[in-house]
């Protein structure tokens, strides 16, 4: 069976990892956590740079040790390395080659793209409350989106809303349901 890879990328508190787990309970299917959060979890939110490659080499890491357990050929993952570049580059003003070097060595089937339309949940890890520097992340994902090539569509609305405009652009890309179009 032929591995189909969903990436769900935006802004922190865009509901990326709460689709993730919605997805994969429609599809009958796994998911891949972000691995950012455990890392942070286990060594401070004070990263530096280098800790950015760290956690890309990780989040692959997971991706591809968890794909293995795919059932139905769908595997959906919350973050790639679209997520690392803007996030050094935001960070640092800089990205590490080998997480550019990811990015043109991967491919994955679909993005989707969560908007900043949700409402702002505070934790221990977020750093970007503010409404216009989030608007200002989901320009620099959906340029990204846009110039990629690549078959991409933005979620946006109640998390009901974004899981049902998501099946909607699966299902018809993967499974050529038309009838799914609304």
């Amino acid at each position: 069976m032929l591995l189909k890879k969903v990436v769900i990328i935006g802004p922190e508190c865009t509901g990326k990892s709460t689709l993730c787990k919605q997805l994969a309970e429609h599809y009958n299917t796994i998911w891949c956590p972000e691995f950012a959060r455990e890392y942070l979890l286990q060594h401070g939110k004070q990263y530096n740079y280098d800790d950015l490659l760290k956690i890309a080499m990780g989040q692959l890491a997971l991706e591809d040790s968890l794909s293995t357990k795919v059932r139905n050929g769908l595997y959906f993952i919350d973050t790639d390395m679209y997520v690392m570049k803007v996030w050094s580059e935001v960070a640092f003003n800089n990205c590490h080659k080998w997480i550019l070097n990811q990015i043109a060595e991967r491919s994955y089937d679909l993005h989707l793209l969560c908007n900043v339309d949700l409402p702002w949940v505070q934790d221990e890890l977020r750093e970007y409350p503010d409404l216009e520097m989030r608007k200002r992340l989901y320009k620099m994902y959906k340029d990204l989106m846009i110039n990629s090539g690549g078959k991409w569509s933005e979620v946006s609305g109640s998390h009901s809303e974004r899981l049902q405009t998501a099946i909607t652009f699966i299902d018809t890309v993967f499974y050529n349901n038309k009838s799914a179009i609304t």
